[in-house]
């Protein structure tokens, strides 16, 4: 372990400590000790990151005292599922878990979304623990307590505000992560910079470069800076009801947009070209700049993420959007932006202007 950072998420009693750094893996057994645990612990993790990561996380465990137990789904969005759920609960009866058992999350946000949604749900809530492997659960999905699962058509619909116990972030699993993936986990990263900082928007233009080569320094910055971000959201809105609704900057459009496409597109693809819609429409209703729009644009590009919308049946996206579950009251909401690094919500944009941002006219 060479250099780690830490961040408090600031929630009283349900405060938890993210751990950002490279080498951290093995720390995790020793962390969970200190924090009183002891007996049982329950990886859940998938067959890709099982190969990478569990033998070491599984070693630090065992060194620190801990009976492990594995258990593993297969990769992929289609797991997260309350079939999926329901097999997890079956396998850990079968691992004699019990309440004080910790559940470790190792992987990407399908895995912490689903093993969180199993914990907050097993014995009416186990210690769950996030080690996220992917850019994009390191800055958003592990941070925040939101675990989910889908049903049908229904995109993380059925779920609970869960907080871990520990978040330990290693940089170094983003090494091994395929090149789409890491661009998916950027467009969060841009995301947070967009609405929340204005300085870290400028350090991601200036280290866009850096950080898609891995340099260790300008990941442990990112994410760490993310991690504060996000922290402080969370802290101040742990259960979404308005002042973190604005970390839905780029999700009215791309989760409509994700849906349509059969979820054949990443998370962060359909939340890059959301924000670009999103951007355009806040310039259409006179507030973001047009030098703002090119430069997001730019940055987006850079980060090896689509900006344009897919060739989709547009009807479809605007019913997609209707059906969000951020919608109140009939009206859709929207995260736009005065500008970068300060976004608000706003519930009356006209559907006739989405519609032409959508189809190119903006």
């Amino acid at each position: 372990m060479t250099s780690m950072k830490k961040v408090k998420v600031d929630l009283q009693k349900n405060s938890y400590e993210i751990h950002i750094g490279n080498g951290l893996m093995p720390q995790v057994g020793p962390w969970l000790k200190e924090l009183g645990y002891s007996g049982r612990a329950v990886i859940i993790t998938d067959t890709t990151v099982k190969a990478l990561y569990a033998d070491v996380l599984s070693r630090g465990l065992t060194d620190a005292g801990f009976n492990v137990s594995v258990l593993e789904i297969p990769p992929g969005e289609e797991q997260k599922t309350l079939e999926a759920a329901g097999g997890l609960y079956e396998k850990l009866t079968g691992a004699y878990a019990e309440r004080m058992t910790p559940v470790i999350a190792l992987g990407g946000g399908v895995v912490g979304d689903l093993a969180g949604f199993v914990a907050a749900t097993y014995m009416r809530g186990v210690p769950l623990v996030q080690v996220p492997t992917t850019l994009l659960a390191q800055v958003d999905s592990s941070i925040g307590g939101k675990t989910a699962v889908d049903h049908g058509r229904l995109k993380n619909m059925i779920g609970a505000f869960y907080q871990p116990r520990i978040v330990v972030a290693d940089v170094d699993t983003l090494k091994t992560l395929p090149e789409e993936e890491f661009a998916s986990g950027m467009a969060e990263v841009i995301k947070h910079a967009a609405i929340l900082s204005k300085d870290l928007f400028d350090y991601i233009e200036k280290n866009i470069e850096k950080a898609r080569s891995l340099d260790t320094a300008v990941l442990e910055e990112i994410v760490s800076r993310n991690a504060q971000l996000k922290a402080k959201v969370v802290a101040k809105d742990e259960k979404e009801s308005d002042l973190r609704a604005v970390l839905n900057f780029g999700h009215t459009v791309g989760h409509a947009v994700e849906a349509v496409s059969g979820f054949g597109l990443k998370h962060g693809q359909a939340v890059a070209i959301g924000m670009v819609a999103e951007a355009m429409i806040s310039n259409r209703v006179g507030k973001l700049k047009e030098a703002d729009v090119i430069r997001l644009k730019q940055v987006i590009n850079k980060a090896g993420l689509p900006i344009n919308v897919p060739a989709l049946d547009i009807n479809e996206v605007m019913t997609a959007m209707r059906h969000d579950k951020k919608v109140t009251g009939n009206k859709i909401r929207f995260v736009l932006l005065n500008a970068i690094g300060d976004a608000y919500i706003a519930d009356d944009v006209s559907p006739s202007l989405v519609e032409e941002v959508l189809l190119g006219h903006g």
